[in-house]
C-alpha cells in the first residue's frame, strides 16, 4: 500500500507541475473580405491616427485633421498605415520571443518504472539538468543580438516607407504645379490666337500666320490633359505610399514649405556625408548586430564541448523495502568534441564580418555618388532659375512699355509664353534636385534640408500598433 501511495503521489505531482501555465491554441483565421473592408474604411481623420501623430510629434494637433498635410505628418501616417511594416513588426515579435526561448531553463525529467509483479516493484527518479560553461548565457546574448537586428530591420523598413512618401509627395506637388503652369500658358496662348484672329479678320495677315499659334494652343491643351493624368497617378501613388485607399485623400491638401529651397552644396561636405553614412545607416548597425549574434552562437557551440549533467533524487520500492537514491548522468565526449558545429559557427562569423564590410563599403560609395549627383542637379536648378529670372525681367520691361501706351500685346503674350516654358523647365530641374537630395538623405538615412524633420524610424511607437486600424 505504501508503494501505491508513493506512486500516486509522484504521478499527481508530475501532472500538477506539467499542468501549470498551459498555453491554449487560439485560432486566428484570415478573412479577405474583412481585411479589404477595413482597408477601404481607413481615413486620415481617425482618432487612432491622431493619437499616434501626437505621440510622435510631442504636441497636440488642432484642428484635426490638419488643414494641410506636410511631409512629417504624412510620414507618420505612413508609419501608422503602411502594410509594408507588418512583416518586420512580426519579425521583431518573433525575435523577442526567441529571447524567452533562449533563456528557458531545461525541465526536469521524471522516470516511473513499475516492476512485475506490480505493486511489489517500483522505481522513480526526478533528474534536473545542470547546464555548464555558460551555455544559457551565450544563447541569450545571441538571441538579444538578433532581436536588436530585427528592430533595426524594422527601423530600416520604416525609413524606406518614409522615403517613399517623400518621393510620392514630391511627384504630386510637382505634377500639381505643372498643371497650374500649363493652365496659365493655355490662357496666354488663347489670348494670342484671339488677337491673331482679329488681325486676320482685318486682312493684315494670312491664315499661315495664325495656324502655328493655334497648333501650339492645341498642344498645350493636350499637355494639360497629360499632366492631369500624371497628377491623378501621383495622387494614387501617394495614397499607396501611405497605405490608404485613394478615396481617403479626397479633400486633403498637401504642402512642402521648403521644397523650393534645397540646401546649398557647400553645406554638405564629403567627409561629413561619409561619416553620417557610416555611423547613422541602419543596415550597417544591423550588420553589427548580426555579427554579434554570430559571435554569441560561436561561444555557445564552443561551450557545448563541455557536457551537461543531470542530478536528482530517486526512490525504489522492492517487496517491503524502500530505497532513496541520488541519480547522476552525463554525456561522455568520447567520439567528438563538437568540432563540426564549432567550425560551422566560425564560418558563419566570418560571413557576418564579410557582410558588414560589404555593407559599409556600399554605404560609403552610395553616399559619395548621391552627393555628386545632388551637386550637379543643384547646378542645373540654379541655371534654370537664372534663365527664368532673366525672362521675368524681360516680361517686366514689356509690361512697362504697354503701360506707356504702346500696343505690344502680342509681344507680351510671346514673352509670357516663353516665361511659362522656362517656369516648367525650372520646375523640372527643381524636381530633379529634390529627388537627388532624397537619394542623398537615403544614403545617410537622415534629413539634410534645414527645417525638414522626419519622425525617428526607431521610434518605439512603430513597434506595436493596434490591429484593425
Amino acid at each position: 500500500m505504501e508503494s501505491i501511495r508513493i506512486q500516486i503521489l509522484g504521478v499527481a505531482t508530475v501532472l500538477w507541475l506539467t499542468g501549470c501555465a498551459i498555453e491554449h491554441y487560439t485560432p486566428a483565421p484570415i478573412a479577405p473580405a474583412a481585411t479589404a473592408s477595413r482597408f477601404e474604411s481607413r481615413s486620415l481623420a481617425g482618432a487612432g491616427l491622431r493619437s499616434f501623430e501626437e505621440k510622435n510629434l510631442g504636441h497636440p494637433l488642432s484642428p484635426w485633421p490638419p488643414q494641410s498635410w506636410d511631409l512629417q505628418t504624412l510620414s507618420l501616417a505612413a508609419l501608422y498605415f503602411n502594410p509594408g511594416l507588418e512583416l518586420p513588426r512580426a519579425r521583431v515579435a518573433t525575435a523577442h520571443a526567441a529571447i524567452t526561448t533562449a533563456g528557458a531553463r531545461p525541465n526536469p525529467t521524471f522516470d516511473l518504472v513499475p516492476g512485475i509483479p506490480s505493486p511489489y516493484l517500483l522505481s522513480q527518479d526526478i533528474l534536473f539538468m545542470i547546464e555548464t560553461a555558460g551555455k544559457r548565457r551565450s544563447r541569450v546574448e545571441a538571441a538579444r543580438s538578433l532581436d536588436e537586428a530585427a528592430r533595426l530591420a524594422l527601423a530600416d523598413s520604416a525609413w524606406t516607407v518614409m522615403m517613399g512618401v517623400r518621393q510620392a509627395l514630391l511627384n504630386y506637388l510637382v505634377a500639381a504645379r505643372g498643371v497650374e503652369l500649363l493652365g496659365s500658358e493655355e490662357k496666354v496662348r488663347a489670348d494670342q490666337v484671339a488677337i491673331l484672329e482679329k488681325i486676320l479678320a482685318a486682312g493684315e495677315i494670312t491664315r499661315l500666320n495664325v495656324d502655328p499659334a493655334r497648333i501650339d494652343l492645341s498642344k498645350t491643351q493636350v499637355g494639360i490633359r497629360t499632366a492631369e493624368g500624371q497628377l491623378a497617378d501621383a495622387k494614387a501613388a501617394l495614397a499607396a505610399a501611405i497605405g490608404l485607399p485613394l478615396a481617403a485623400l479626397d479633400g486633403a491638401t498637401f504642402s512642402w514649405p521648403r521644397m523650393d529651397a534645397p540646401p546649398a552644396p557647400e553645406s554638405l561636405a564629403v567627409d561629413q556625408v561619409r561619416r553620417a553614412a557610416v555611423v547613422n545607416r541602419l543596415d550597417i548597425r544591423r550588420s553589427l548586430a548580426q555579427y554579434a549574434a554570430a559571435e554569441g552562437n560561436l561561444r555557445s557551440e564552443i561551450a557545448r564541448q563541455y557536457p551537461n549533467f543531470n542530478i536528482g533524487p530517486g526512490y525504489t520500492y522492492e517487496e517491503r523495502d524502500s530505497f532513496f537514491t541520488v541519480g547522476f548522468s552525463t554525456t561522455l565526449p568520447i567520439f567528438n568534441r563538437n568540432q563540426g558545429p564549432i567550425a560551422e559557427a566560425e564560418s558563419r562569423r566570418k560571413e557576418a564580418a564579410a557582410a558588414f564590410l560589404q555593407t559599409q563599403a556600399q554605404a560609403i560609395e552610395k553616399s559619395e555618388r548621391a552627393l555628386a549627383v545632388y551637386r550637379a542637379a543643384l547646378k542645373e536648378a540654379s541655371a534654370a532659375r537664372s534663365l527664368y529670372e532673366l525672362q521675368e525681367s524681360q516680361l517686366q520691361a514689356v509690361q512697362r512699355t504697354i503701360r506707356a501706351g504702346a500696343d505690344y500685346r502680342l509681344s507680351l503674350d510671346a514673352v509670357e509664353i516663353q516665361l511659362s516654358i522656362l517656369a516648367r523647365a525650372r520646375l523640372d530641374a527643381l524636381a530633379r534636385a529634390q529627388a537627388a537630395l532624397g537619394n542623398l538623405e537615403d544614403a545617410v538615412q537622415r534629413p539634410l534640408a534645414p527645417g525638414e524633420a522626419f519622425p525617428a524610424p526607431e521610434s518605439p511607437a512603430i513597434d506595436k500598433l493596434p490591429e484593425n486600424r
